[in-house]
Formats: C-alpha cells, sequence, structure tokens
C-alpha cells in the first residue's frame, strides 16, 4: 500500500507549506488593518434597523413606529448617504437615547468600525449643535 504523500512532488509540498507559512504570517498584519477604528462624525436619520431593512421604513411617516421599536430593543441604526449602520454606545445599547430622534436627522460620533459587510458606530455620542 502506498501513501498520497509518496505520489505527490517534493516541489508541490514545498510550495504548499511557503504558501501555508506566508498566509500564518500575513494574518496578524490582515486582522489589525481591519480592527483600526477611525473615529467619524455622521450625520443622518435615526431609523429602527428591523423596519428600515425589511421596509425601507424612514421618514417623518415612519419616526412613531420607528420610536416604539427602538423603545422595545430593536436594533437602532443612521442612516447616511444611503448606507445604514449600526449604532451601540460605550458597549451598550443606546436605545433609550435615541428612540425620541427615530425619523429624525442628527450627528452623531464614534468609531466606525464593519466586519462583514456590516458597519457599526461604537462608542456614539450624540454631537450637540
Amino acid at each position: 500500500m502506498y501513501t498520497t504523500s509518496e505520489r505527490v512532488p517534493k516541489v508541490l509540498k514545498v510550495a504548499v507549506t511557503l504558501a501555508f507559512t506566508a498566509a500564518l504570517a500575513a494574518a496578524p498584519l490582515a486582522l489589525a488593518e481591519e480592527q483600526k477604528a477611525e473615529t467619524k462624525e455622521v450625520t443622518g436619520e435615526i431609523v429602527d434597523m428591523m423596519c428600515y431593512i425589511d421596509h425601507n421604513a424612514m421618514g417623518e411617516k415612519h419616526a412613531g413606529c420607528g420610536e416604539k421599536c427602538i423603545k422595545g430593543g430593536a436594533p437602532v441604526g443612521i442612516v447616511s448617504d444611503g448606507k445604514a449602520m449600526i449604532v451601540v454606545g460605550a458597549h451598550k445599547p443606546m436605545n433609550d437615547e435615541l428612540a425620541p430622534l427615530a425619523g429624525k436627522t442628527v450627528t452623531l460620533k464614534g468609531k466606525m468600525v464593519s466586519n462583514g459587510g456590516v458597519s457599526m458606530l461604537e462608542n456614539a455620542e450624540i454631537v450637540k449643535k
């Protein structure tokens, strides 16, 4: 009986080993780059993410429903320039603060992060103008 390693050319084994080693060496750099969070100010409309994602609910017509949903624990977000992002405070929801602002345009400041196509403004705070 033979093993598959006897049939694989040595050059291929070396190439796979080098590629794997290079990927392992580069992984921490890629993670560090992805985790860099930039503090930004974002101006946009406060929405409850469930209704926004499900049926694009926004604006004054949806403000009352949005406020109710956010108070009830729905994820809160902000829509700016056609892009939606989840909003959280210092590692806790901001629902109580943002619910009365549903359907209104506000400016928030926080760290912008994203992963897997989902964006979030974390450690957010309302900018008083």
